[in-house]
């Protein structure tokens, strides 16, 4: 009794830290929330397009410090650093990144536009080179993943974590195809049929199984050092 009382605890201590990370991160992300649930509910596509400059436009001033802070903060987790609270640890990390990972943003919403302007352009010309730059944009969403786990775990200068990203994105196609395939499951499942995962665990799990990944990555890149 004693053990499943703990068990239950410590699955309980869990679903706790995803929940509060993930609703953090979306409350700092709540404008460009509200754009893209707007998106989901318009028949025409022509409005659609309008609502991609707004989010575009406040992407790497919202969405991209807030995902770092949750990237680091889960990290926190991995390697067992839980001294403070998620709310305490979440802003710490939200503050003193905010500069790097606005700076980061820019650059990174900019390649977005540019794959996107692309791929509108080339699907109506070219279905075989539209999947070549549909290939491009996955590509580009482990990329920008891995960026993520990048910034939370080392101290580095912004050119120099966007080059080492995608060295790693290319470099190891088995933690890419891994990183690509939970988050296209856990974002299936949210989704078409558990909802519920949407305002409380995507985010954080998604950021979760990818740095536990990287983290897998990097701790065996040491050992064949």
């Amino acid at each position: 009794m004693k053990n499943l009382m703990g068990g239950l605890y410590g699955v309980s201590e869990w679903v706790a830290r995803f929940a509060v990370t993930n609703v953090l991160w979306l409350f700092f992300n709540f404008p460009i929330a509200i754009l893209v649930m707007n998106m989901l509910v318009m028949d025409e596509s022509s409005a659609r397009m309008i609502l991609i400059i707004p989010i575009a436009i406040l992407a790497p001033f919202l969405f991209f410090p807030a995902t770092a802070a949750m990237f680091a903060t889960v990290r926190n987790w991995i390697l067992k650093k839980e001294d403070q609270s998620i709310i305490i640890i979440y802003w710490k990390f939200y503050r003193e990144n905010y500069k790097k990972s606005l700076l980061s943003g820019v650059l990174l919403t900019l390649m977005w536009i540019v794959w996107g302007i692309d791929f509108a352009y080339i699907s109506s010309k070219n279905v075989l080179v539209m999947f070549s730059f549909l290939g491009l944009g996955l590509l580009l969403f482990v990329y920008t993943i891995n960026f993520f786990s990048l910034l939370a775990h080392y101290e580095m200068a912004v050119i120099k974590l966007l080059k080492n990203s995608m060295i790693v994105t290319i470099g190891s196609p088995v933690l890419s195809l891994a990183v690509l395939l939970t988050s296209f499951i856990i974002l299936y499942v949210s989704i078409n049929g558990a909802l519920f995962l949407l305002p409380f665990f995507v985010g954080s799990l998604i950021s979760f199984v990818s740095f536990s990944a990287f983290y897998r990555y990097y701790l065996k890149t040491l050992e064949e050092v």
